[in-house]
């Protein structure tokens, strides 16, 4: 993958949008089917020869790049704390799995025996969320502390709710991988900030 700002900010969009989405399940029990349904898909995608092949387009990561800049710009008192909790969180899982090569084996060995599943179901079908929750439950959340969602109980209660959560938290790991494998680092986000502002609102025009 390419190691240009470009695809950077496009990975951190992804994560960002897998961050998003799962506060606003959390919170309110709903969520847009249109960017849940690329992240899902993007789970699926073991070669690309870029980061937007990977998502479709970068329409699709629309959301993904408004909270980019919502999140690393602006004014500190509009960012949503929770959205910037779960991204690096999702960071620090993702540098102790890349530490595990059996178990990065093992997620690809199950996400590519997933890809007769989706000859039959769409990739947000609550069966095909409900085994990625159970590969995330099964490989991720055991690499470190458990990443704790804040929303209301009786939606992240709810199974169907809980799984596809789980699953967009396995998005996340898989946006936080390709923002590693494009050079992406912690240093980008301290001392590369502006830069990346600007470039997810070219992005967006």
């Amino acid at each position: 993958m390419r190691h240009t700002l470009t695809e950077q900010v496009l990975a951190l969009a992804a994560l960002f949008q897998a961050t998003s989405l799962v506060n606003q399940l959390a919170r309110s029990g709903t969520l847009p089917q249109p960017e849940f349904a690329t992240l899902m898909r993007s789970l699926f995608v073991d070669t690309a020869e870029n980061a937007e092949a990977i998502y479709g387009s970068r329409l699709e990561l629309e959301l993904g790049l408004r909270t980019v800049l919502a999140q690393l710009g602006g004014e500190a008192s509009r960012r949503n704390g929770d959205k910037t909790r779960y991204a690096i969180n999702l960071l620090q899982l993702e540098r102790l799995l890349t530490k595990r090569t059996q178990v990065l084996a093992r997620i690809a060995a199950e996400l590519q025996s997933m890809a007769q599943q989706l000859e039959h179901f769409e990739p947000t079908h609550p069966n095909v969320t409900a085994r990625l929750a159970d590969i995330y439950m099964n490989h991720i959340s055991t690499l470190g502390p458990r990443i704790m969602v804040s929303g209301e109980n009786n939606y992240l209660e709810n199974p169907h709710t809980a799984s596809k959560v789980r699953a967009l938290l396995l998005a996340g790991i898989r946006a936080a991988v390709l923002w590693r494998q494009c050079g992406g680092s912690r240093w980008q986000l301290l001392f590369k900030r502006r830069a990346i502002i600007k470039e997810a609102e070219l992005l967006l025009t």
